[in-house]
């Protein structure tokens, strides 16, 4: 079965992607992207695919993939029931991996790591055990804190000695053939172009199928049709866009895709229930008042029994990180 692509959506000001998802998500199929991922599942037990090793998993269960290895995580649970975190992810490119090299001779340390993720690497329970505080906080973690969290992770990870290699050393992931695919091509065709006009049947003849054939395998697929998914995609980067004081509503909207600017306040209506200057005004409100904590806590500011503040992702179940605002594919 070939795997399908995932698309991994690096905020702007970011340079990897922390965030964790439920179960049942649209990602939880067989898959691959171009990117390194560290996968701590921390709930729910069931079956783990990764190249061509099949194992069954726990919570605990740590795993560190290489760029293009297929994998997926099925967890056994009645049909109907739903799991708010079942793990937790971290996802980074090889672009970052090459600036670090370069910039950091230190980091030739992580190299054979790297290397061998390319199999898969299966982490024991000491290690998992270590990094998964270091994990629950990067998820609320901004700023520096980001990178400080990342880089202590892969120090542990380094240093590890409950290691195992999963894929077999036979097996070679080829993303080539992946790409191949239709629905990949279709999907990669729409992430690099989201500001064009994008029509379903130019999909359907870049995928060599009928409308109403690319129709039907493009909802399979994505679990929406055509239009909902573009138009998802291209929230999803306004949001992104809206975190850039220095452009206007207009020109985000057009950045974004959108042909027309009632168009685009009504579409962002309804997938964040707000106007896009209502969005913005929140986000620099949240910016603002997680500013004004920071500096409070600094200065030791405050009551001395008022209550702590832990990351919101430990305590409420729907709570999201910002990076967790756009979804992947």
């Amino acid at each position: 079965m070939q795997p399908d692509l995932e698309l991994v959506a690096v905020r702007r000001d970011e340079s990897f992607k922390a965030w964790y998802h439920g179960y049942p998500y649209r990602t939880v199929r067989w898959h691959f992207h171009p990117e390194y991922e560290i996968h701590l599942i921390v709930a729910t037990t069931g079956k783990m695919f990764v190249g061509d090793h099949i194992s069954s998993f726990a919570p605990g269960n740590l795993v560190l993939l290489g760029p293009n290895l297929p994998h997926n995580w099925v967890s056994d649970v009645p049909e109907g029931e739903t799991v708010e975190q079942r793990n937790l992810v971290l996802q980074f490119g090889q672009e970052l991996v090459t600036h670090c090299m370069e910039s950091f001779p230190e980091w030739r340390q992580v190299e054979a790591l790297l290397s061998a993720s390319r199999r898969g690497v299966l982490f024991g329970a000491q290690t998992s055990a270590a990094i998964k505080p270091l994990f629950l906080e990067l998820l609320a973690a901004r700023g520096l804190r980001r990178v400080v969290l990342f880089m202590s992770m892969l120090e542990v990870l380094v240093s590890a000695e409950d290691t195992e290699l999963l894929a077999s050393p036979a097996y070679q992931a080829d993303p080539t053939g992946f790409a191949a695919t239709r629905i990949n091509h279709a999907l990669s065709y729409i992430g690099q172009n989201l500001s064009a006009e994008l029509r379903e049947s130019d999909l359907a003849q870049l995928a060599g199928q009928s409308v109403s054939a690319f129709s039907r395998y493009f909802r399979r697929h994505t679990g929406m049709p055509f239009v909902q998914y573009v138009n998802r995609m291209r929230i999803n980067l306004a949001c992104q866009l809206l975190m850039d004081d220095a452009l206007s509503i207009t020109d985000i909207c057009f950045k974004a895709g959108f042909n027309n600017l009632s168009n685009f306040n009504r579409q962002f209506l309804i997938a964040k229930g707000m106007a896009p200057s209502k969005f913005r005004r929140y986000q620099q409100l949240n910016d603002a008042s997680r500013d004004v904590s920071d500096e409070a806590a600094a200065r030791g500011a405050g009551i001395e029994d008022a209550p702590s503040i832990v990351p919101a992702v430990q305590t409420r179940g729907h709570a999201r990180t910002a990076s967790a605002a756009y979804p992947t594919t």
